[in-house]
């Protein structure tokens, strides 16, 4: 089977969002969505793994990023949670699987709070559910930046917040990589998602998810591993999973144990 990407653009609500699909129109839907300052690309060797095993993968460029051209900002969470809606529309996809990570994954407890009859299961990864003062304050002095310089200034420090000097310096080619990523991003779209990431506020409904679920989160992913195991008490069924060894981006810092964890996942809920 051809499981490389076919890149469709779709009009969203506000803005062009580009898809990449992997595998046949019939199979069963997984959607992936991303990172802030990242793109789909993040997520290539899950995408392939993922298409190689049957699944029909969407993975999706978040509204200014990749290649999802921005509007304006600001953006609100819930417009976030409209676009993947529109791609599922437009592909003609019922109800998905859907798999995001700490952008993705706040837009993926806003599909399952409010979209749950599009929702087969849910995998949120280094995610949260809200933004109290102190995690929201940051992101005006990294906007800030941004407009003066661009986001490539952004990228040192949010390599070395995400994966750790350690392994900033032992893996250089990882974090090069990501850092074009970062670098790539429009600053209108690292603006817009930066906003609605400080809007961010699900916290109180959460209990009304109710797809399968399972929480990933890195071992070394700050607080969030505390967040997430306090999410789980209030998903009902939720499962959670820590990723030994791994940062935010759990999937690109430990990859066979991420894939391993998303692997059990699909297990559970297909038995």
């Amino acid at each position: 089977m051809d499981t490389l990407p076919r890149t469709q653009l779709i009009r969203g609500p506000k803005s062009l969002l580009a898809a990449h699909v992997r595998g046949a129109d019939d199979a069963p839907a997984v959607v992936l969505s991303h990172s802030l300052l990242t793109s789909s690309a993040m997520w290539d060797v899950q995408a392939a793994r993922l298409a190689a095993r049957g699944w029909r993968v969407v993975a999706l460029d978040t509204r200014g990023h990749g290649a999802s051209p921005p509007a304006p900002p600001p953006y609100r969470i819930g417009e976030l949670v409209d676009d993947v809606v529109a791609v599922l529309d437009a592909l003609a996809i019922e109800r998905a699987h859907y798999v995001g990570l700490s952008l993705g994954g706040m837009i993926g407890f806003g599909l399952g709070i409010e979209h749950p009859e599009r929702v087969l299961s849910l995998v949120l990864c280094d995610t949260r559910a809200d933004a109290p003062p102190a995690y929201a304050a940051p992101w005006d002095a990294r906007i800030a930046l941004a407009r003066a310089e661009g986001c490539a200034a952004l990228a040192e420090a949010t390599l070395e917040r995400w994966f750790g000097r350690a392994f900033v310096d032992a893996h250089a080619d990882v974090a090069a990589a990501i850092g074009q990523l970062i670098a790539a991003t429009p600053v209108d779209g690292f603006e817009g998602c930066a906003r609605a990431i400080q809007g961010l506020d699900w916290l109180a409904r959460v209990e009304r998810i109710a797809a399968p679920t399972t929480l990933l989160v890195g071992e070394r992913d700050g607080d969030l591993p505390q967040v997430l195991a306090g999410l789980r008490g209030r998903i009902a069924g939720a499962e959670l999973e820590v990723i030994a060894d791994a940062g935010h981006l759990a999937n690109v810092d430990q990859p066979e144990r991420f894939n391993a964890a998303l692997l059990r996942h699909f297990a559970r809920v297909a038995g």
